[in-house]
């Protein structure tokens, strides 16, 4: 498997993955069969046609954005599977009812929360980009040089 098709892991479960279109793309069964703590992929699959039904009903564009693309199959062999981008997987998530799930949730919605309020301060933003960095080990003079280049364009 390359970088391009690879493994993540979540809590000790693969995810298949794959670079498509200049992005990456997840398999919405292996993602479904973590959140969901389903051990056996077809019944991980009927829960993923159950829930794209619903999400249809509901006039989602969800099951719509997903693509069908080939993937390594637990035999080695590629066989295609209903794999979803960033954005889209978000989006799954948020339909999952499950405990496990609600973590996540919560963190969506901080997000947002905070992006709003960037929106409305954007020094807040600012200092957010300042902290990213500091946690990612970049320095003082390194990140102000960073801050200041952004300024200029």
């Amino acid at each position: 498997m390359n970088e391009e098709n690879a493994l993540v892991v979540f809590q000790g479960k693969k995810i298949r993955r794959i670079w498509h279109n200049g992005e990456w793309w997840f398999s919405v069964i292996d993602i479904i069969a973590v959140l969901t703590e389903q051990e056996d992929f077809q019944t991980a699959r009927k829960y993923w046609n159950k829930l794209s039904q619903r999400l249809r009903d509901e006039g989602s564009e969800v099951v719509t954005n997903c693509h069908r693309l080939k993937l390594p199959a637990e035999d080695g062999k590629l066989r295609e599977t209903d794999c979803a981008n960033v954005k889209s997987i978000f989006r799954v998530i948020q339909s999952i009812p499950s405990p496990k799930v609600e973590p996540f949730k919560q963190w969506l919605a901080q997000v947002g929360y905070e992006r709003v309020q960037e929106i409305e301060n954007p020094e807040l933003a600012q200092k957010r980009m300042k902290e990213i960095y500091k946690q990612k080990g970049y320095s003082e003079d390194w990140i102000e040089k960073r801050v200041r280049g952004i300024a200029i364009r």
